[in-house]
């Protein structure tokens, strides 16, 4: 991709790629969510991005070799988008915005949760969790063993809820 650049800042370089509000989103979207396909981007992302900017930014990152898409096997119309070694290696940088997050603005207690965890798992998680991605989108070997770290996430995110949900009297949301 042929991006004009204006300087050879790490940080303004860094931004030309992720400067955009859903570009972020979406690798989260890919590496938290577990969602490989256009669909799953589209109708699982509680921010509401819209086809044709989810398209875009796909085309975009995938320019930027962060993506890469391949024809499912098991649907001739759909794809699978996988991550790179590149993208794979935000881990650290997305725990760390989730970090600081929490610290200084308004955040949910369910949402925020995985940011917490993966703060006080640290590295070794960090690392385990890009071990994980790179078997899952790279097909690197080995297999990981045990809970994943999107497991264990995701079932401390579903603890929130239900917790929060019998304070409430509620069902917990699916």
């Amino acid at each position: 991709m042929n991006i004009d650049r204006r300087s050879g800042c790490p940080i303004n370089l860094s931004l030309e790629v992720f400067g955009d509000r859903w570009s972020l989103i979406i690798l989260r979207d890919i590496i938290f969510g577990g969602r490989r396909h256009f669909r799953e981007l589209l109708n699982g992302s509680m921010e509401g991005i819209a086809s044709n900017i989810l398209a875009d930014r796909l085309k975009r990152l995938m320019e930027l070799s962060m993506l890469t898409k391949a024809d499912d096997p098991s649907h001739k119309q759909k794809a699978i988008y996988s991550l790179t070694e590149m993208a794979i290696t935000l881990v650290p940088i997305l725990a760390h915005l989730g970090a600081w997050g929490r610290v200084w603005l308004p955040v949910s207690e369910e949402l925020s949760i995985r940011a917490e965890l993966l703060e006080k798992g640290g590295p070794p998680m960090w690392d385990k969790f890009m071990n994980e991605l790179r078997h899952e989108h790279l097909g690197a070997s080995p297999a990981p063993s045990g809970p994943t770290v999107r497991a264990t996430l995701q079932a401390a995110y579903d603890a929130v809820i239900a917790r929060n949900a019998e304070r409430v009297g509620c069902d917990p949301a699916p």
